[in-house]
């Protein structure tokens, strides 16, 4: 079978035997009865990592996202967001659909970065009942359209005292949160703590095939049980994948900082050969984007695809690649060496 370096994404990272002896092995019972003891403690111990009340296992990171932000709203009610955020930009326009609620959009820094200063003129007054009422407002850590960047604590705490002033509440997209955790060493706690709800995905870095933890009060979560329910996202031996989740969790975390140097040195690779455009300024965590000055995306990909190099594209005309541990330092030498290749061609 042909190998491929594939720097499409971390999600296509495979178990490792390990954690696949930890799916065979694990104890399982109906989840939906909360029956399941290695959901349960999955759960248990992703509120505590993430300093939360408890936590909800579900099968993806948008569910995760749309469950919290439904469980925050009422239909007519508005979520304000960066523009590239990925409840905007790459979940199926589930905010409109699902729950009924509009995003409210910000134009970010580029690293995806908005201020309190810039959140502050879009939240609707109170007394104005003919417009929508602002009811959240999110952030997504690290921003993965923008390249994996991470938000300053900081800047988080600005905007979360503003959210406090307005009593609206805070949603973190932390689908890579450990990323920026492994990167700035705050721990995912101290991240979460200015978020009334978090999600985060176990599936990508850390490894896991399936899952994602979504996080809050006691009382979110008993109403997110009921609509991860009524959204068909009731599991029952759960267990099987749960312990995926845990054993990641457990293990994989501050492995992610390889991904970093891998993502690094990529960059720094790309930024020497000719006809690459790349700002290794947003090169932060895992995820590299570039553009090329002398061929199209799509005929790029094509060509890498023949030379067994798999890429992915981010916003028009950019390309990105993802590290993960399925990839090593030698695959990224080689990667480089056939993106110079093609484009010397």
């Amino acid at each position: 079978m042909k190998k491929f370096i594939d720097l499409r994404s971390d999600t296509v990272t495979k178990p490792s035997e390990a954690m696949r002896k930890a799916m065979y092995d694990a104890e399982v019972g109906d989840d939906v009865y909360k029956e399941d003891p290695t959901a349960n403690e999955l759960e248990r111990y992703a509120a505590e990592l993430l300093g939360k009340e408890a936590a909800l296992f579900v099968p993806s990171g948008v569910m995760g996202n749309q469950i919290c932000l439904n469980v925050l709203t009422q239909p007519g009610d508005e979520v304000i967001c960066e523009k590239d955020a990925h409840i905007f930009q790459y979940e199926s326009g589930s905010p409109a659909a699902l729950s009924g609620i509009q995003l409210s959009l910000i134009e970010g820094n580029k690293k995806g970065i908005f201020t309190a200063e810039q959140v502050e003129p879009l939240i609707r007054p109170t007394s104005a009942y003919y417009m929508a009422r602002t009811k959240v407002i999110e952030i997504e850590n690290t921003h993965n359209r923008a390249g994996g960047t991470i938000n300053p604590i900081e800047n988080i705490k600005s905007i979360s005292e503003l959210a406090k002033k307005y009593n609206l509440y805070m949603h973190l997209d932390g689908a890579r949160i450990w990323n920026a955790s492994v990167e700035t060493g705050i721990s995912p706690a101290e991240y979460s703590s200015y978020f009334d709800t978090v999600s985060c995905c176990l599936s990508k870095g850390l490894g896991a095939p399936i899952g994602s933890i979504i996080a809050g009060s006691k009382e979110f979560i008993k109403e997110a049980f009921r609509v991860r329910k009524a959204w068909g996202g009731g599991m029952r031996q759960v267990g099987i994948i749960a312990a995926a989740g845990l054993y990641a969790l457990k293990n994989n975390i501050q492995r992610l900082k390889e991904d970093h140097q891998k993502a690094k040195q990529l960059a720094y690779n790309l930024s020497q050969i000719k006809n690459v455009n790349i700002d290794l300024e947003l090169v932060e965590t895992n995820i590299v984007i570039f553009s090329l000055k002398n061929m199209s995306v799509d005929n790029f990909l094509l060509k890498a695809k023949e030379h067994s190099l798999l890429l992915g594209t981010g916003k028009v005309g950019m390309l990105r690649a993802v590290t993960h541990m399925d990839v090593t330092m030698e695959d990224i030498e080689q990667a480089s060496k056939i993106i110079e290749r093609i484009l010397n061609e």
